[in-house]
């Protein structure tokens, strides 16, 4: 992934996505922000226990680094739902500080100057964009929504209400929980069965490989699709991990048209 510096933030971009001018996207790591420990420091979830200023000073610092003045964020809760936003449903709903929130696990728009964040802290964060009908989604996909295909569902959307062709999607699959650590114990309870086949000896998933299933049985092509193979886990100094802290903050991944 392309690594840039901004404003005093460190951010990733995918190089699939990096060629198209007209969007802006990125995975924010932990650092650049004022949340103290064990939150610290690009805590960007009021969901957390962290300070609540602390927070609303982290989203005003990332809004600043990528020039924006409203942002899109999602209440989570690991379902299927999806979030549709155009110009009708913007101009129905409230307006909060900074920008909007909706509840849901995955977000598409065809709004210009509207970047939708995903929070994460293993659970991937998977950006798409199809160049041909200016749309973007934003999809938060954990262990529960992977086994539900909120990828496939969300994909399903971008189809039938914009016309997208999966063809022309692009996908970025952020650093997430990998393999090395998705250990789950109970996985013949927690996990359907037809999904053991992403799981080694050590009862630990490849839900990377899964994602990648589920985006090209949407129709996306595989030179469209990045997944950047860095494990949240093994990399906690510079991202959050759930699994790694348990109390810690969420950073985010963001795309929008320009």
């Amino acid at each position: 992934m392309i690594e840039i510096e901004k404003k005093g933030l460190l951010f990733l971009q995918f190089p699939n996505l990096f060629k198209f001018t007209d969007i802006k996207h990125g995975i924010f790591t932990r650092k650049g922000g004022v949340s103290k420990s064990p939150f610290d420091s690009l805590n960007l979830s009021f969901n957390t226990g962290d300070k609540k200023r602390a927070v609303e000073h982290n989203r005003r610092i990332v809004l600043s680094c990528i020039e924006e003045k409203r942002q899109v964020f999602l209440n989570q809760s690991h379902s299927v739902e999806v979030v549709v936003l155009d110009k009708k449903t913007l101009n129905r709903v409230e307006k909060k500080e900074m920008g909007f929130h909706f509840d849901g696990d995955a977000v598409i728009t065809n709004v210009l100057n509207l970047p939708l964040f995903i929070n994460m802290a293993d659970c991937q964060c998977i950006l798409l964009y199809d160049p041909g009908k200016k749309v973007v989604a934003n999809i938060h996909s954990g262990w529960r929504g992977s086994v539900r295909d909120i990828i496939g569902i969300t994909i399903d959307r971008m189809v039938d209400l914009f016309g997208c062709n999966p063809c022309s999607i692009n996908a970025g699959v952020s650093p997430s929980l990998g393999q090395c650590c998705a250990e789950f114990v109970n996985y013949e309870r927690e996990i359907p069965i037809d999904f053991w086949k992403y799981k080694d000896g050590a009862n630990r998933f490849d839900f990377w490989s899964l994602s990648y299933d589920q985006l090209t049985g949407a129709g996306l092509l595989d030179a469209n699709i990045y997944i950047s193979r860095i494990c949240t886990k093994c990399n906690s100094k510079v991202f959050y991990s759930y699994r790694k802290e348990q109390r810690t903050g969420r950073a985010a991944g963001f795309i929008g048209l320009c």
